[in-house]
């Protein structure tokens, strides 16, 4: 398989390698360094039972950061899939988002943190696919969100859809959602 940096990548992680993997990236940058993940990775780390095949983390795909490129550079050498997220430019982030990312933890030199569910939540529902309504039942089902809130969260940013380029069908998923809660 190949993924976006071109890494042919077969490593599936369950949160203890992924941990192990943070840990090992994290002794490559600099102390109090900062990362903070969204997709299948962070869920993992939240508890989610399907391991992910990448680790997905926020940040400028264009023009990434010193940080970024360090980790870019371990996980090339790692033959690791991992992709820098601009996902302010996928999806306006809710409200507040700033306020509900969740600690992690300490990976060496690396503080990890999963950002706002609620905007992983609105990613995933706007994309669509069959695994990203598990990953939101999961959210939902483990109390990180709630559908309610979604939902707001969802009527909120189809208001700014001119903005961002959000799938038409987006309403339509948040009935599938609901469908697969019942």
């Amino acid at each position: 398989m190949v993924k976006g940096n071109g890494i042919a990548t077969d490593v599936i992680m369950d949160k203890s390698k992924l941990q192990s993997i943070l840990t090992i990236l994290g002794e490559q940058v600099p102390p109090a360094s900062r990362l903070f993940l969204v997709g299948g990775s962070a869920l993992t780390l939240l508890g989610s039972p399907r391991p992910s095949l990448d680790i997905d983390f926020v940040g400028d795909d264009v023009h990434p950061n010193e940080l970024h490129r360090a980790i870019m550079a371990k996980a090339k050498e790692m033959k690791l899939q991992v992709d820098i997220v601009p996902i302010d430019r996928f999806v306006p982030l809710p409200e507040g988002n700033e306020q509900r990312s969740i600690y992690i933890g300490q990976f060496a030199n690396l503080e990890i943190y999963v950002i706002d569910p609620y905007s992983i939540a609105l990613s995933k529902l706007d994309r669509g696919l069959f695994t990203d309504f598990d990953d939101i039942i999961f959210l939902i089902k483990n109390d990180y969100i709630t559908l309610k809130e979604l939902e707001q969260i969802t009527n909120s940013a189809i208001s700014k859809a001119g903005k961002f380029d959000l799938h038409p069908d987006i309403l339509a998923h948040l009935q599938e959602l609901k469908s697969r809660l019942k």
